[in-house]
């Protein structure tokens, strides 16, 4: 993955949006894929394929992308078993364990949004 210019504009951007600590935590999660891999890890370690198994629609690329971004976050640790074939772990981190109970409030908060949206389209119709 190629390195940003310190003088683009995402980086400037970049700078004042991480200065609100709310902001800060939705940029180190945020995006399409974070969160779910994240959860897929709530129970334990998983392998690359069974994480990969375990979100239908990712790609290989996309899912090492973003485990490397998390790794590179603190969020994520990858343990490289000396085997053969290797092996390689992937578990939350302890600081990443902290945001269980939070994604679990968000998800309550997003199936009552869903189900309040759900009710005012088909009232509509």
């Amino acid at each position: 993955m190629g390195k940003r210019k310190e003088n683009s504009t995402n980086s400037i951007n970049e700078q004042y949006i991480i200065e609100c600590d709310l902001t800060y935590a939705v940029c180190k999660i945020g995006g399409r894929w974070k969160l779910l891999i994240l959860c897929k890890l709530e129970h334990g370690k998983l392998r690359f394929s069974e994480i990969r198994n375990r979100i239908t629609g990712i790609t290989e690329r996309m899912l090492t992308l973003q485990l490397r971004e998390m790794e590179k976050a603190g969020l994520v640790k990858r343990t490289v078993h000396a085997e053969v074939p290797p092996r390689v772990d992937y578990e939350l981190t302890d600081i990443a364990s902290e945001l269980i109970p939070i994604w679990k409030q968000l998800s309550d908060w997003g199936n009552k949004h869903k189900s309040l949206v759900q009710e005012e389209n088909f009232s509509e119709n």
